[in-house]
């Protein structure tokens, strides 16, 4: 069974999916290749980070792999993604290109965003990823925007808006949350607690740390979810887009996950021990995980190293890709800042 955990809502409840435990050896396999290639492909990120061939800010989604695969999983074509500045792993799992993704991270012509964005403000309209954002929160109201068309256009697309537990805390979140509910608006709040926010335990900066409970004087339902496991995202993914697709409005995913690396590759994040890591790492990895599925699916180490060859190729290419590619041409700099309009 999905290890979830319901949180106080109201009598109103999901619709039933059908989605059950069992996921087929050729899903669980395409589960564990796009979490595997988030994680080369953030590795590498920081090592071109450490040789200063990606400026600015860079945070990595390292640890967290399981839940963006996971919701993405349950997409529709037409549904958006929108998210923070912890962006890259939902960009790949969303399926744009890793060269296009590497690429703007170093800034070059050759990015999704022409080397203008870079780590932190992504965006690729064909994929529906509406962006990483750098201002904290911010993509909570615009996610909820993003619903209130659907809603205008009546189209049955979702809106799936992913923040940390540190903007849990912002204001313009519990604003978004009133409107959706008000409106009954077609989008899925996903909150990726990783338990530390910017560099602040959650237990030192939440008087309710239980975020999935956020939503209930709203009256909107919310159920807390083991982040590290895929199957698991999946079942609740299933659950909440189908409520809020069939029209009862929001739904509130607390994903309990838990970040490698600091909050950004400047943070030696001294703040929680090695032990602490070591421990998560060992007894919680969300690719360990499911590699434990797939053995019991019968998948050899034969199987996974193909598709260990083929992530790593991906990657290696990607990185080839970024540091060839030519820097923006400097009228760029004019692009894209007024859309001009008809008469």
């Amino acid at each position: 069974m999905a290890r979830t955990r319901k949180g106080e809502a109201p009598a109103e409840k999901a619709t039933d999916t059908g989605v059950n435990a069992f996921v087929g050896k050729e899903e669980l396999l395409k589960f564990y290749q796009d979490m595997l290639l988030i994680r080369r492909f953030e590795e590498r990120a920081g090592q071109l980070y450490g040789m200063g061939l990606i400026g600015g800010f860079c945070h990595l989604y390292i640890g967290q792999e399981a839940i963006a695969v996971g919701m993405q999983s349950i997409s529709h074509k037409g549904d958006q993604i929108i998210t923070g500045y912890r962006d890259h792993g939902h960009m790949l799992a969303a399926g744009m290109d890793p060269k296009e993704v590497m690429a703007e991270l170093t800034g070059r012509a050759g990015g999704s965003s022409r080397g203008k964005g870079g780590s932190m403000h992504m965006f690729d309209i064909a994929t529906g990823f509406y962006g990483g954002h750098g201002i904290v929160g911010a993509q909570v109201a615009l996610g909820t925007g993003l619903a209130l068309a659907n809603h205008y256009k009546g189209n049955g697309n979702v809106s799936y808006a992913y923040f940390g537990d540190g903007a849990a805390n912002q204001g313009q979140v519990y604003e978004s949350f009133n409107m959706a509910q008000l409106w009954k608006l077609p989008v899925v709040y996903v909150i990726e607690n990783n338990q530390y926010a910017m560099g602040t335990s959650v237990e030192r900066s939440a008087s309710e740390t239980a975020f999935h409970k956020r939503g209930v004087s709203f009256r909107i339902p919310g159920e807390e979810v083991d982040g590290m496991d895929v199957v698991a995202v999946r079942e609740a993914g299933a659950r909440a887009s189908e409520h809020a697709r069939s029209g009862q409005g929001p739904y509130i995913l607390e994903m309990k996950t838990y970040r490698y690396r600091g909050h950004s590759m400047s943070d030696p994040a001294k703040y929680r021990t090695k032990e602490e890591v070591d421990e998560v790492k060992t007894t919680r990895d969300p690719i360990d995980h499911i590699k434990e599925r797939l053995a019991a699916a019968g998948v050899t180490e034969d199987d996974l190293k193909v598709v260990d060859g083929e992530v790593k190729r991906i990657v290696a290419e990607a990185a080839e890709f970024a540091r060839t590619s030519p820097e923006p041409d400097p009228s760029e700099l004019y692009t894209d800042v007024y859309l001009e309009a008809a008469e």
